[in-house]
């Protein structure tokens, strides 16, 4: 059963790696977590993602479908995106809240870009959950996701000894 659940995840990866599931590589799965990577155009991508524990928005769209991620590329670190099951308002601004901190990011059709994403995943180190509020579609409502960051440190340390920082060559 284990061994489903664990597929089911792969296969339902984020976005960045869907188009990509058969190079997908999981690094290990940590409570609320799952740790990956994949090759993209021969860089490697190393990302922990989890699903959301409370969606709350019109039109019943599953927790199931809600996922946030963080991700090194080798020209980006900790980058924060949450990718959704619905539509956001065109040009909106969410708002992610982990305990008292919170970070801002634009919204993109059905995803969320959370900015300053080093600090984000201090603060997701230290945090029980993060919420992620944004507009609705046709700026009807706030949407609001609810995320358990049970096990996000064991996840983001295995995707970080898999990617680890490239020194600035001289």
């Amino acid at each position: 059963m284990r061994a489903l659940i664990l597929l089911a995840l792969l296969i339902a990866t984020p976005a960045l790696a869907q188009s990509r599931a058969g190079a997908v590589r999981q690094l290990g799965v940590f409570q609320n977590w799952t740790a990956a990577t994949f090759t993209d155009g021969g860089q490697k991508v190393c990302y922990a993602f989890t699903r959301a524990t409370r969606v709350d928005v019109a039109g019943n769209v599953g927790a199931h479908m809600v996922q946030l991620t963080v991700s090194h590329r080798p020209d980006r670190r900790n980058v924060v995106a949450m990718r959704s099951g619905y539509l956001f308002a065109r040009g909106g601004n969410a708002r992610m809240q982990i305990g008292t901190a919170e970070f801002t990011g634009p919204t993109n059709q059905d995803s969320a870009f959370i900015n300053d994403g080093t600090s984000v995943v201090q603060a997701m180190r230290g945090g029980r959950e993060a919420m992620i509020r944004a507009p609705g579609r046709n700026n009807r409502g706030v949407v609001q996701n609810v995320f358990s960051l049970a096990g996000f440190s064991a996840a983001y340390d295995a995707m970080s000894r898999e990617c680890p920082t490239t020194p600035a060559r001289r």
